[in-house]
């Protein structure tokens, strides 16, 4: 019987205990992301019960996701709620247990300097599963899935109005209170390194490039803040939802590409995605311009245009490991390796990985130099009707 502290390697350590004993698994865990979560469930663990936030504004701001409540519900876990929650327990049958700082999320299992403890000592075992059992019967009853039916159009309806903050006190907690008071530290929504795709989306044309000291708040005004547009009769099919926009926007003097923002995509649904005559009436391009992507969590350097990231310097500098096209091309030996050619008359181009952590960096620099534009000037902009949301189920 041992005990070892770590501060990395998380993955490979819920492997080997799996491995060992999957017979049963207990989770006490704030954030859940289905991407984390499923490197666990391959394991095909036969008894788990997991303890963890029901928040809807830890899921809306991107930290948890219904997704991974779902496929938990999907494999045949039980699943509670506690307010406030923030400790982590891993237990694997009844002889492992990691305690740790790390939720079950791509970044705490990746990146993060996240530090804890893996024991199969007895005494500490057997405490932590006292531990466990004492906040299961306190935690109310088990989710099912038409309360995360509900949760779902709530968020969702949140999203389609741009996710601005002043609305996630209304989003609920759907948690037991268990007199935990003290609520952890606030968390930002994973804006860009969660994404599993990330995409530049031009505005403007070659014929109405805007001057490097066009004020960016000028370039919002055009509803870029909830929603980016693209050509009537061409659906856009590559986004998908929790994708990166990066919104970038034609300049002159020099010609360039100038990326002042990104956003949180969502999927293009036919329809709720598609401009309206009020929209056309406010923006008169959006008629042949009607198809969107919405976007939430929207954040904007606070300068010029002049003030954003050069998109021909991220293509200088990487050349045809800018985009996804170009870097397989290359890597193919045929098509098409000049990032300048892949950009020719495209309504958005897709990011390479090096492209996404060179611009992601770059964009970033810009915001630490001349901050974001405020939610108080992004609020007094136009934005979506905003939908009645379903009565909530507690």
């Amino acid at each position: 019987m041992t005990s070892r502290l770590l501060d990395g390697n998380w993955t490979n350590e819920f492997t080997e205990a799996l491995n060992d004993d999957a017979s049963e698994l207990r989770i006490i865990c704030p954030f859940i992301k289905a991407n984390a979560l499923q490197r666990l469930l391959q394991h095909n663990p036969k008894e788990i019960q997991v303890i963890t936030r029901f928040n809807l504004s830890d899921i809306a701001d991107g930290v948890s996701d219904i997704a991974a409540l779902r496929n938990l519900l999907d494999a045949g876990a039980s699943v509670r709620g506690v307010k406030n929650l923030h400790a982590k327990l891993y237990l694997f049958g009844k002889k492992r247990a990691i305690i740790t700082s790390c939720n079950l999320t791509k970044a705490a299992l990746d990146s993060n300097h996240e530090f804890g403890m893996v024991t199969t000592e007895g005494e500490t075992v057997e405490n932590s599963l006292d531990y466990f059992d004492d906040l299961w019967c306190r935690a109310g009853i088990d989710l099912v899935p038409d309360q995360l039916d509900a949760w779902d159009r709530i968020v969702t309806d949140y999203w389609l109005e741009g996710g601005r903050p002043q609305a996630t006190g209304g989003l609920g907690d759907f948690g037991v209170d268990t007199g935990i008071i003290a609520a952890p530290p606030a968390q930002l929504p994973i804006a860009v390194s969660a994404a599993s795709q990330a995409f530049v989306k031009f505005l403007g044309s070659s014929g109405e490039r805007a001057l490097l000291s066009t004020p960016i708040i000028e370039g919002i005004e055009g509803g870029c803040h909830w929603s980016v547009c693209y050509p009537t009769g061409k659906r856009p099919k590559a986004v998908q939802d929790d994708d990166t926009i990066f919104i970038g926007r034609l300049t002159r003097n020099p010609n360039d590409i100038r990326v002042f923002g990104r956003a949180i995509a969502m999927a293009h649904k036919p329809v709720r995605d598609d401009a309206t005559e009020t929209d056309i009436d406010k923006w008169p391009r959006r008629k042949r311009w009607s198809h969107y992507i919405r976007v939430h969590h929207a954040e904007f350097v606070d300068g010029t245009m002049g003030n954003g990231v050069s998109l021909y310097e991220l293509m200088e500098t990487l050349g045809a490991d800018s985009f996804a096209s170009t870097q397989r091309n290359a890597a193919d030996g045929k098509g098409n390796t000049n990032p300048r050619r892949a950009i020719g008359s495209q309504p958005h181009v897709k990011l390479s990985t090096e492209g996404v952590a060179w611009l992601s960096k770059r964009l970033q620099a810009a915001f630490d130099a001349h901050g974001k534009v405020s939610q108080t000037s992004l609020d007094e902009l136009d934005w979506p009707d905003p939908s009645p949301l379903p009565p909530p189920q507690s």
